[in-house]
Formats: C-alpha cells, sequence, structure tokens
C-alpha cells in the first residue's frame, strides 16, 4: 500500500457516510421538507380564503352602500312629498283662514254700517225732536234769547247720566 491508504477502509467509510446520508434523508430531511409543503399550501390556502372574503366583504360593502343611497334617495323624496303636501296644506289652511277673516270682516262692516245707519235714524229723530220742541218753546217764549236757553237746556237734559253727573259735580265745584 501506497502512501499508506487502504482501499478498503476509503470505500467502507463511503458506504457508511451513503446509509448514514440515507437515514438522515428518510428521517429528517423529507419529513421537514413534506411538513414545510404542507405549511406553505395551508398558508396559501389561507392567503387565498382571506382574499375571496375581503372581495366577498368589499362586495357586500358596496351593495350596503348602493342600498343605503337607494334608501336616503327613497326617504328625500318621501320628504319632499310630504313636503309639498304640508305646503299645499299650508297654503289651503292660509286661504280658508284668510276667506274667514274676510267673511268677519265683511259681517262687521255691515254691522258697523246698520249701527251707523241706526245712530244716524235716531240722531235724525232726536235733532228733530229738539228742532219741534224749540219751534214750540219760540212760539212760547218772546225774545230769541230766551229761546235759545231753553234749547241749550234740552240739549243738556238729553245727555247722558255720566255727562249729566260731571256737570253737576263741575257746577258743585
Amino acid at each position: 500500500m501506497p502512501l499508506n491508504i487502504d482501499w478498503q477502509q476509503i470505500l467502507l467509510h463511503l458506504f457508511n457516510f451513503l446509509i448514514l446520508f440515507a437515514g438522515l434523508w428518510v428521517l429528517l430531511y423529507k419529513p421537514v421538507r413534506d411538513f414545510m409543503r404542507k405549511r406553505r399550501s395551508e398558508y396559501e390556502q389561507q392567503d387565498a380564503e382571506a382574499q375571496k372574503k375581503q372581495q366577498d366583504a368589499e362586495a357586500l360593502h358596496a351593495q350596503y352602500e348602493q342600498q343605503l343611497a337607494d334608501v336616503d334617495r327613497d326617504a328625500e323624496e318621501k320628504r319632499a312629498a310630504l313636503q309639498k303636501e304640508m305646503d299645499g296644506y299650508a297654503e289651503l289652511r292660509r286661504k280658508s283662514a284668510q276667506a274667514e277673516a274676510d267673511a268677519i270682516l265683511q259681517k262687521a262692516r255691515e254691522q258697523a254700517a246698520r249701527e251707523k245707519e241706526k245712530s244716524v235714524r235716531d240722531a235724525r229723530r232726536e235733532i228733530a225732536a229738539i228742532a219741534s220742541e224749540a219751534a214750540e218753546k219760540l212760539a212760547l217764549h218772546e225774545t230769541p234769547s230766551e229761546a235759545y236757553d231753553a234749547f241749550l237746556d234740552a240739549a243738556e237734559a238729553q245727555d247722558t247720566p255720566a255727562q249729566n253727573t260731571q256737570k253737576d259735580e263741575g257746577d258743585r265745584a
């Protein structure tokens, strides 16, 4: 053996190395690689599910946003319709109140005109009565100053009791 190399020992070491390599391959490398492969596939599957769920959630969110917009639009339309109806009702009530006010005002004017006519008739009767009394007294009295004084006395007698009371108090003072 030149250089002290034993070929048999080298082959045995090589054979031991191959057995060790095959044993480690079967016992360590292959299970770890399978575990890593399975783990990677689980993470990829979870990632795919998460992306799908996120897309579903985004689609659902968009659908809810659309429904919310539709509900808001419907509510706005209903509010506008109700506002229009309330405006119409308010206008109707205003017209009704205006018509009622006009009727009350017209009635009051008519009543005021009747009372005015009645007051004018009563005043004319009183004037006629006073004038006829004055004419009678003129015929009875000899001087115009006496007739005038009698006319004034008769006019004062026709005044209201409150005015007579005030005159009496003034005369006492």
